[in-house]
């Protein structure tokens, strides 16, 4: 499964029942003019793949997470958030800028962010179902 990631793509993985990350995900595709990026809900069969294979505990790590096959590596939290704002269109990317502020407060204002989202703007039964357009910037 994890090789199904193109070589030249990275993939995003994301709570695909949460209205935030679902609009998080729409916001990438928008400005994603190098089409860099590739989709999956965490609780797909690759996003439980890669996080079984990375011995991420999803209870545990309540993140969007950044998967990039030719690195072999994952980013979670900030750090996976500010390496896909980075590779999109200005003036996103220059939310880069934020790397020079220490890891710990980045994922203090995520952590906050992430334990609130579901109050804040709501959850979803089921994970966003594509357009037939979008259907190939997923895998499933």
């Amino acid at each position: 499964m994890v090789n199904d990631v193109p070589k030249n793509k990275q993939l995003i993985l994301f709570d695909g029942v949460c209205n935030l990350c679902n609009s998080s995900v729409l916001y990438v595709i928008k400005r994603d003019t190098k089409n860099k990026f590739l989709f999956a809900p965490l609780q797909s069969d690759i996003g439980k793949s890669i996080t079984s294979q990375f011995k991420i505990d999803t209870n545990k790590v309540d993140s969007i997470l950044l998967y990039n096959p030719s690195e072999q590596k994952v980013y979670h939290k900030s750090t996976a958030a500010l390496h896909v704002a980075k590779q999109l269109s200005f003036p996103t990317k220059l939310m880069a800028i934020f790397f020079l502020v220490p890891t710990f407060i980045r994922n203090w204002v995520y952590d906050f962010v992430a334990k609130n989202r579901y109050k804040w703007y709501g959850k979803k039964d089921a994970c966003m179902i594509p357009t037939p357009e979008l259907k190939a910037k997923f895998l499933m």
